[in-house]
């Protein structure tokens, strides 16, 4: 707790964080749903969504700092050219996802971001929020268990970067990535950052 000193479990929050923990209501607070732009921003998070599949959130949560240091902070321009003794050495992190599949996932995206890049002239983030016409979707969920799982923008995104040779980006993981990014604002209506999450980027 002494990380999140101002940290105010009673502020009414969307259903699925919980209120004692602190690092889940800061990481639902100052960063789920708050419109993200970056380019090599978005490539991390999506990345980092990748890594969470068949785990829960928290888990990547509370890796994340020794994910972004083991990954060289998910900067597509290196892990693009990342060798099998990278491989070998993130296999062997106890602190974090050591999965093989992940792992080579991860540098085959980078890899084609980078081709995207520099042999198609596409701008990731451009590319990204083409799906949601370049501004969140505002939605307004009385709870949050009522925003679905997965929608068509989500599909169609999926179904591109699947194309691309892109691993780890069924339409389920996209939809909680584009929540996160604030392609969609889904916070629910009486949750205490609906309105900020209008208006309000993510640097």
């Amino acid at each position: 707790m002494t990380d999140f000193p101002n940290h105010n479990p009673d502020l009414p929050r969307c259903g699925w964080v919980p209120p004692d923990d602190a690092l889940y209501c800061a990481y639902h607070d100052e960063e789920w749903g708050r419109p993200l732009y970056d380019s090599k921003s978005l490539f991390s998070k999506l990345i980092q969504d990748g890594q969470q599949a068949g785990l829960a959130w928290i888990t990547i949560l509370r890796k994340r700092d020794n994910l972004l240091k083991a990954y060289d902070g998910f900067d597509p321009d290196i892990i693009a050219h990342y060798t099998d003794a990278d491989r070998a050495r993130l296999l062997d992190n106890p602190g974090i996802i050591r999965s093989r599949l992940k792992i080579n996932a991860a540098i085959t995206n980078a890899q084609i971001y980078v081709k995207m890049r520099d042999e198609e002239g596409i701008d990731f983030s451009k590319y990204l929020w083409g799906y949601v016409d370049g501004k969140p979707a505002q939605n307004d969920w009385q709870e949050f268990k009522d925003a679905p799982v997965e929608t068509p923008e989500s599909n169609a995104l999926s179904k591109d970067l699947k194309k691309r040779g892109f691993k780890f980006v069924g339409p389920v993981i996209l939809y909680a990535f584009m929540q996160a990014v604030g392609m969609v604002n889904d916070h629910s209506i009486d949750c205490h950052v609906n309105e900020s999450c209008k208006t309000t980027r993510r640097v």
